[in-house]
């Protein structure tokens, strides 16, 4: 039957009325099984049982397809399972309403209809279906069917593999593996009496992206992050007070768009060194340093205040007489924690004596994982990498750069670093000049924040960006659940893909 015979298409849940045009449908679909098939109460418990989960599709009013489904608590039964423990000797009397695992017990296409697509459909349903109800994802035992032909050629698991590289054609397993399945293990005895497979099974799972355990206390999960990044101007400040008053200033603008984060650029606090000017650059800067306790405080009061996360940027910090470039994240919540600079520019430790810190790590906050990576650190790939493989979902970079060229390097590494990690890189730098402040003349900046290159993001991967060289805010929606799709079901995926039988990265043991 082609497309233009085909006068209606329905796609509805099965009734008990429907067995005799399905027993005719399974006919065709199973030949050589259709004795083996559900009997009619089977059919009428599933139905009672889980009726949303019974679904069938009709062309011009016959069923040329179908999906049998239940609701499991996968715990009680191994991996290592078959059909007849899993649905407690054909009863189903394993369906479990407060289950945390969709199994599919049959699904067919009438060969005729095998062109357009309906099995899809019907594991498309099967999907929202999982998703509807928080379901942990879909197990399913796959036929190997194909089998018979090469069981004395191969081993059940080189035959998979033989499959997966397109050597060998298996309807059944390749239908699943193009629906975003995985292959989890090989099963035995899997359907009893079943020659074709030699009654060899595959266990394939789909995971729900979207499920959350069940928790009993309050829980604020969000799925769009606001972030507010500041473009700060270099102006001179008589003193702290002045310099603060400019900061809430900031960090009120973005908390009145109800931004979950304000992030504020690298050492934005510079000009205070302007009256250290009669110092040489490393005993300035090292004045500038006895602001950052308080500085830290009154940050961690504004997010108290403002109800937003503040990254502050960076500041010099003395710790047992050795000089860093830190940062700290004041959560809205009250608690901070305190990020390093793991790279020093060469002018950074010749002129300043800056050295790099030692911790690199996540931060938990109130809108899932984040990392804080400081400037030139941004340029190093592995860190990253690190931060992503613990669960990142944006990436922080202040920076400060003098010239445009020393800007270019950060912004095309930002970038970068978003693809790589599938993550949002938000990045923040200062704009101006410091005449009267030794080592901090002049800066470039243009803030943005970026995402991976594919169909659910901007197709140039910038999801949004400053005018260059200019005081500013950035208000920009950063949407977790597009990352969730991303990482499963992007044109590439760069996390997964990743060759980890030829390499691999750790962080050092010193490392927090």
């Amino acid at each position: 039957m082609t497309a233009l015979e085909i006068e209606n298409l329905d796609f509805d849940f099965l009734t008990l009325e429907d067995y005799d045009m399905l027993s005719d449908a399974v006919k065709q679909a199973y030949p050589e099984y259709q004795n083996t098939w559900w009997e009619k109460p089977k059919i009428r418990k599933l139905v009672k049982i889980f009726p949303e989960g019974q679904v069938a599709i009709k062309v011009n009013g016959e069923i040329v397809a179908c999906s049998l489904t239940i609701i499991v608590n996968y715990d009680k039964f191994s991996d290592n399972h078959n059909v007849k423990k899993i649905t407690k000797n054909y009863t189903f009397d394993s369906h479990d309403e407060e289950g945390d695992m969709l199994y599919g017990i049959d699904i067919f296409v009438v060969p005729e209809f095998r062109n357009l697509r309906l099995g899809r459909r019907l594991y498309d349903y099967r999907k929202e279906l999982c998703e509807k109800h928080n379901l942990k994802g879909i197990v399913v035992g796959g036929r190997i069917s194909g089998y018979q032909d090469y069981v004395d050629e191969y081993t059940p698991k080189e035959y998979i593999e033989q499959v997966k590289r397109k050597e060998i054609d298996d309807d059944i397993l390749n239908f699943h593996l193009a629906n975003d399945f995985y292959i989890s293990r090989i099963l035995r005895g899997y359907v009893e009496s079943e020659n074709a497979s030699k009654e060899y099974a595959v266990l394939l799972k789909w995971d729900n992206i979207y499920y959350e355990k069940p928790s009993e206390q309050v829980e604020s999960k969000k799925n769009v992050i606001r972030l507010g990044l500041i473009q700060w101007q270099m102006r001179p400040y008589k003193d702290l007070g002045e310099l603060m008053q400019q900061a809430e200033y900031f960090v009120d603008a973005v908390a009145d768009y109800r931004s979950d984060f304000a992030l504020f650029p690298e050492l934005f606090n510079a000009p205070l060194m302007a009256q250290y000017n009669n110092l040489d650059e490393h005993e300035a800067i090292r004045q500038l340093a006895d602001y950052t306790e308080e500085i830290t405080q009154r940050f961690t009061e504004l997010a108290i205040a403002y109800n937003i996360n503040i990254i502050t940027g960076s500041m010099p910090e003395l710790r047992d007489n050795t000089l860093y470039n830190v940062g700290y994240l004041c959560r809205r919540d009250g608690t901070t924690e305190r990020y390093e600079k793991l790279h020093v520019t060469p002018d950074e430790a010749r002129i300043w004596g800056l050295q790099g810190g030692k911790q690199l790590k996540t931060f938990d906050t109130d809108c899932g994982k984040i990392g804080i990576l400081i400037c030139y650190d941004s340029e190093f790939p592995e860190l990253s990498r690190l931060l992503a493989d613990e669960g990142m979902d944006i990436l922080f970079v202040p920076f400060l750069t003098d010239t445009q060229n020393g800007f270019s390097r950060v912004r095309h590494c930002a970038q970068a670093r978003a693809i790589e990690n599938e993550c949002y890189v938000a990045i923040a730098g200062s704009v101006g000049n410091l005449p009267n402040v030794h080592n901090m003349n002049i800066q470039y900046a243009q803030s943005m924040v970026f995402t991976p290159c594919d169909f659910a993001f901007p197709s140039n991967g910038i999801k949004a960006e400053t005018t260059p060289n200019t005081e500013m805010i950035l208000i920009v929606d950063a949407e977790i659940d597009a990352l969730r799709e991303l990482h499963e079901f992007g044109a590439v995926r760069n996390l997964k893909d990743r060759r980890k039988d030829i390499f691999h990265l750790r962080k050092a043991s010193k490392s927090a």
